[in-house]
């Protein structure tokens, strides 16, 4: 089915809402003022946050996946190897967003544990923590891949993109976490830098849509 302009510009919108959602089941599980102990701010949030967050995971993979449609009207005249590359990639982070967030909820709830039976945080947390870089590292290949691919797709004009996109694309972001990491503390350093995965998709969709908004008519 082909996405019209109209239907880009609704889709893209809701990507941004699926960063916001999870951006937001981010914060329930670990803002506590201006700690920047996360890991102790997990256990030691009220059951409902933890609750909402898990919830918010699937909200949010929804409205990611949704945001896919928005990618395929942009990627334009893109050969279709190449845009099948791209949207199966793009999809495939997503749902690992989810799996990956719901999967902090079992660190959370160990957390919890650990700060109830005063037991030692880092032992109680070791193996849930250890199944969430498990999952971590089978993203990495897909997100190689989706950049190497997309970048090269709108670098040589095969998109409706700019090439300006690709500052704002979101594994060109993401090494200054580590900036943001230095030069932040307190409550706005658990923002950011704990959010940061989601923050980059928020302000990937939204210079996309912004790039994409009058360009119904391109290609």
């Amino acid at each position: 089915m082909e996405i019209t302009h109209r239907w880009s510009r609704i889709l893209g919108l809701i990507g941004v809402l699926g960063g916001l959602l999870l951006l937001t089941g981010d914060l329930l599980f670990y803002y506590r003022g201006d700690s920047i102990d996360l890991l102790s701010n997990m256990g030691n949030v009220a059951d409902f946050r933890i609750e909402i967050s898990g919830m918010l995971a699937l909200l949010a993979s929804w409205c990611y996946l949704l945001g896919v449609g928005h990618i395929a009207f942009g990627l334009g005249s893109a050969g279709i190897r190449y845009r099948y590359i791209i949207l199966i990639c793009f999809a495939f982070i997503f749902v690992a967003y989810g799996v990956v967030h719901g999967a902090y909820v079992a660190i959370a709830t160990s957390a919890q544990l650990s700060v109830e039976y005063n037991m030692d945080m880092d032992v109680a947390t070791a193996l849930a923590a250890s199944v969430n870089d498990d999952i971590r590292l089978l993203i990495y290949p897909v997100a190689i891949l989706l950049t190497w691919t997309f970048v090269r797709s709108v670098w040589l004009g095969h998109t409706r993109y700019p090439r300006w996109i690709i500052c704002f694309f979101p594994m060109v972001l993401l090494p200054f976490q580590f900036l943001f990491s230095a030069i932040l503390s307190g409550g706005l350093w658990a923002i950011v830098v704990g959010g940061y995965y989601n923050l980059m998709f928020v302000v990937f969709f939204v210079a996309s849509s912004l790039s994409l908004w009058r360009q119904g008519r391109k290609n």
